[in-house]
């Protein structure tokens, strides 16, 4: 499964759902890393990371594309936002995360948001930001939870949106579909 022919031109917002754990956030990396590579340096944003030791995953955090690093979860952590076992650390999510899509949308290159999820969405402001970059002229590449939830849904439902359900059997392939078609709409 590919991106198709009706994804033509009109929707530079691209959004990745699928399962969690079938690679979404490698598939967004691997598209920066590729894209880096053919000199594309306007890109920010930022992009989420497990945190785990000895097999056992202890959070996330978070890693900006200019190369801050922030706490998003944690379990055991002291939070009034939980997700299940895990405490959200709202304000050092927002401290680092809305500057990262602050400066991205300025910048006008492209607009990377690793994800629009549970723990992300308790953040109002992210949620503004989210709608900032999709409205604006720069390209969002953006992983997405596939759950039925009221936010996500409406942007799920944009005109300006591809949405692309990354599967095991299609992920690596996706790669260069993407990179080729971010490179269609962004300025080195």
């Amino acid at each position: 499964m590919g991106i198709g022919p009706e994804s033509a031109t009109a929707k530079k917002n691209i959004l990745l759902t699928g399962r969690p754990r079938v690679g979404k956030s490698t598939l967004v990396q691997r598209v920066i890393e590729r894209l880096r590579n053919l000199g594309f340096t306007t890109m920010g944003g930022f992009y989420t990371l497990e945190v785990a030791e000895g097999g056992t995953r202890l959070g996330f955090d978070i890693h900006t594309l200019d190369g801050r690093i922030g706490r998003l979860a944690r379990v055991g952590l002291e939070s009034r936002h939980r997700l299940g076992k895990y405490g959200i650390d709202l304000e050092q999510f927002e401290s680092v995360a809305i500057p990262a899509l602050e400066e991205a949308i300025r910048r006008g290159g492209l607009v990377v948001i690793d994800e629009i999820g549970f723990m992300e969405l308790k953040s109002r402001r992210f949620r503004e930001k989210v709608e900032a970059a999709l409205v604006s002229p720069a390209p969002v590449l953006a992983a997405i939870m596939r759950n039925r939830f009221e936010f996500p849904d409406a942007i799920k439902a944009r005109e300006d949106v591809l949405l692309i359900t990354v599967m095991v059997d299609n992920r690596d392939r996706l790669v260069e579909e993407i990179v080729e078609r971010v490179r269609q709409r962004m300025v080195r």
